[in-house]
């Protein structure tokens, strides 16, 4: 990181980098209880954890990222036992979480009275969005740590999402005190994300739990939320979101000059020997595979050199349906 992309007044910090075994994971627990900030693996992406309890600690992560504080974080708890001390869930709730629970599915509930996340973590809501994850250095960790994590991608706030220690490191190198290296992030995208609230369950963003297999368990359509524009229920809920640095232009059935390609299946766009680099997402057209190398592989078109990077159309069913949602992001206008 450059010294003039850290905010004034900021003090770089020694990014230390730590290996996954009992002795590794008991050092980020310490470090995570002291108030520290600790990036760690999760099955969707990396994550940037911090204690959720601690408002400070929690005011740390939306420093390192330069993350708006009215977007709220997703804390990150141990078992079904925990979430409950965190939150209320409802019958919708409980069935989900029993169904999906580890895995990439967050659950937007009322807090409980005995909620310990911070209202910082919260962005001031009456309600808290929790997550178990199935990764298993991200369960041991929060078992170490004994309390909620919230814990954000561990990138730079807008920018392409990190599925890997090196994509941390490139982000957040001197602005937070540790990377737990060595594991891959096989979902590849964020968690689906479900609001439980007002006895009406919604989809405030597709993730690495599908719609369909969501339904399948309620037995119902999902509810789809209203368009946000100033203070999101759930993290990923801003328009311009997931942004690499390149501008990116959707459905693209021709390559101008010089713009680089992400492809997907056997799908080639026209003019395609224009293109100043190219990445197909799945060469066999399949949408998890796509989903696992997403950001990765916006990542390394974004420094090829290019200005724009075109995207050719994606199916939008199952995985395709959270892969297009970050895409379409990415493309937003910006502010």
């Amino acid at each position: 990181m450059q010294d003039h992309e850290r905010s004034p007044g900021e003090r770089p910090r020694d990014t230390r980098p730590i290996v996954p075994d009992a002795t590794g994971i008991a050092e980020a627990a310490a470090l995570l209880r002291a108030g520290k900030l600790v990036a760690f693996p999760t099955e969707t992406v990396y994550g940037l954890g911090a204690d959720a309890a601690n408002g400070e600690a929690v005011a740390g992560i939306y420093a390192a990222k330069g993350r708006p504080s009215f977007n709220p974080l997703i804390a990150h708890v141990a078992d079904f036992a925990a979430a409950e001390r965190e939150g209320v869930f409802d019958v919708d709730a409980r069935r989900l979480a029993q169904a999906f629970w580890p895995g990439p599915l967050t659950l937007v509930v009322p807090k409980a009275t005995t909620c310990t996340v911070s209202d910082l973590a919260c962005a001031g809501l009456d309600s808290v969005a929790l997550r178990v994850p199935a990764h298993p250095i991200a369960r041991e960790l929060l078992q170490a740590t004994g309390r909620p994590v919230a814990a954000p991608s561990a990138n730079r706030s807008g920018r392409v999402s990190p599925t890997s220690a090196p994509h941390v490191w490139e982000d957040l190198s001197g602005r937070i005190d540790a990377v737990i290296e060595g594991w891959s992030t096989p979902v590849g995208v964020e968690s689906t994300i479900v609001s439980c609230l007002g006895g009406e369950t919604v989809m405030l963003r597709p993730g690495g739990a599908t719609r369909e297999d969501i339904e399948r368990v309620l037995g119902r359509p999902l509810a789809d939320a209203a368009p946000v524009k100033d203070r999101p229920l759930a993290p990923g809920m801003l328009a311009s979101h997931y942004a690499p640095r390149a501008s990116v232009r959707l459905d693209a059935t021709e390559v101008g000059e010089g713009e680089a390609v992400l492809l997907f299946g056997a799908f080639e766009p026209a003019g395609l020997e224009r293109a100043k680099a190219r990445l197909n997402l799945s060469i066999k057209g399949d949408l998890a595979e796509a989903a696992g190398n997403l950001f990765g592989f916006l990542r390394r078109l974004d420094v090829a050199g290019t200005t724009t990077i075109a995207v050719v159309p994606i199916p939008e069913e199952g995985l395709g349906e959270a892969i297009l949602d970050r895409l379409r992001r990415a493309a937003a206008p910006r502010g």
